[in-house]
């Protein structure tokens, strides 16, 4: 007779009953075919109810490791032995995660200050959305995703970027990685893609991963060269001509139609142009993207919106030539789209409204003095002779030039020693490393008090 002492569980009774009942059969100790007590013998056995019995035996029923016969009873299934695993097996949970170092200063973070958010704002929007858009809510995205968070970008690229798109060209996902993938598939994994030299490292990765071969285009003061686009053999160039990154350079009008004649000059040649950290120009309006000056339908536009609002707000939009649009339909819509309906509703009612707009003058504000008081205070400090900020018209970043014969990691390693994070130009060299000896600052979320101490500790360094 089946027996089980339930002073020892520490759950409810039938879950106590039903685990015991299945480490039994899986152990081998009741055997395939062996039949089961019947609910009132067990009960009475083991003093507790019918209802206990039943609902254990439903749930081994339900995961297919009890059987019943009609007016006979109860019956053991045939499961499969598992080859050294018992129930009592520990698992071993070996898994490697980075470590995730916390830093006193961090002049590598792309975060923002939680201060210079519009909460206000985006909660009242979040609750009106909730309270108005019920129905919508629970509907399945289309593909694009929602039809007025396009009309929203559509309208807003017109008046920020004198670009006029049609809402059905603009797909919408959650970060740019998810597009990167997508485009792959809808130009294929046959053609040569090229990326800028320095440039994004993920992207190189990301690639990768695609089965793409990558290759690097150098750049000079003006950008990317047609030249080097050429010699790459490449069809598909991802660049980013109105503020790259990490160099800050953008690319003057002449360079640009000079890469445009590249992208035309053979079929099947495309341009991803990646707009990231665009908005916030220190001196001027925004340049017009390749987009807007492309008359042959060959640029590919992407941009995100982690740099104008936050980071953790992952919506990010492509902009596709109507006949790429076209193919994307076509082939790809069995896609779903990445971003919740709730996100998508909220920020178009915050961009049709304005406040998309009013946020971004006053933060280009904000960080126009912001920019100017770091600088100052490299420039003040006792390390400031050995710096030369580099004026590039960097967005949220400037680069600083080191005067200095030691190497940048060893520079790196000095700073991490005190707890400074921060980055060296180098390190976005896929080849042909220059010594520069140059350092980016990301200062959307440095306080100027913290970066006043974080130079203080530098100028105490002993760099030998």
């Amino acid at each position: 007779m089946i027996t089980y002492n339930f002073d020892d569980a520490k759950e409810p009774l039938y879950v106590f009953l039903y685990k015991s009942i299945k480490k039994d059969i899986l152990s081998g100790k009741l055997k395939p075919g062996e039949k089961l007590p019947s609910k009132r013998t067990f009960a009475r056995n083991n003093g507790i109810s019918t209802i206990t019995i039943q609902n254990a035996y439903d749930q081994l029923i339900s995961e297919g490791y009890v059987y019943t016969l009609q007016k006979k009873g109860y019956y053991v299934a045939k499961i499969e032995k598992m080859i050294n695993v018992t129930m009592d097996s520990k698992v071993n949970y070996d898994i490697k995660i980075p470590n995730q170092r916390d830093y006193k200063y961090d002049f590598s973070s792309n975060s923002i200050n939680p201060d210079n958010f519009p909460f206000s704002i985006w909660n009242r929007i979040s609750r009106e959305v909730m309270s108005n858009k019920k129905e919508e809510l629970m509907e399945i995205s289309p593909t694009a995703g929602i039809l007025e968070l396009r009309e929203a970008i559509a309208l807003h690229m017109k008046s920020f970027r004198g670009m006029l798109v049609d809402p059905n060209q603009i797909i919408i996902g959650s970060g740019t990685e998810y597009f990167y993938g997508l485009i792959v598939q809808l130009l294929g994994r046959d053609k040569i893609y090229v990326i800028e030299n320095p440039g994004y490292k993920k992207l190189e990765k990301v690639y990768e991963k695609q089965d793409i071969v990558c290759k690097y285009a150098s750049m000079d003061d003006k950008g990317v060269t047609a030249l080097e686009l050429e010699k790459s053999e490449a069809s598909i160039a991802h660049i980013c001509p109105n503020h790259h990154y990490p160099t800050g350079i953008s690319m003057p009008a002449s360079r640009r139609y000079e890469v445009l004649s590249w992208v035309n000059a053979k079929e099947g040649r495309y341009i991803i142009e990646d707009d990231y950290d665009s908005e916030f120009r220190v001196s001027g309006k925004p340049i017009p993207p390749l987009f807007s000056i492309d008359g042959c339908e060959k640029v590919i536009y992407m941009n995100t919106f982690s740099k104008s609002l936050a980071p953790t707000i992952r919506i990010s939009y492509m902009i596709l030539p109507v006949h790429l649009a076209n193919l994307f339909y076509k082939n790809m819509s069995f896609y779903s789209c990445t971003v919740s309906n709730f996100e998508q509703y909220t920020l178009a009612k915050f961009i049709s409204e304005g406040y998309l707009e009013k946020h971004i003058n006053r933060m280009r504000l904000y960080y126009t003095k912001q920019r100017k008081k770091f600088m100052d205070i490299i420039n003040e400090s006792e390390v400031g002779e050995k710096c030369k900020i580099l004026e590039n018209d960097s967005g949220l970043h400037f680069v600083v030039n080191v005067d200095t014969d030691k190497s940048d990691k060893f520079i790196e390693k000095k700073l991490r020693d005190i707890g400074i994070k921060v980055k060296a130009l180098s390190d976005y060299y896929f080849t042909n490393t220059p010594k520069q000896h140059c350092f980016i600052i990301n200062y959307s979320n440095l306080d100027e008090n913290n970066f006043r101490s974080a130079f203080k500790e530098i100028e105490k360094i002993n760099w030998k």
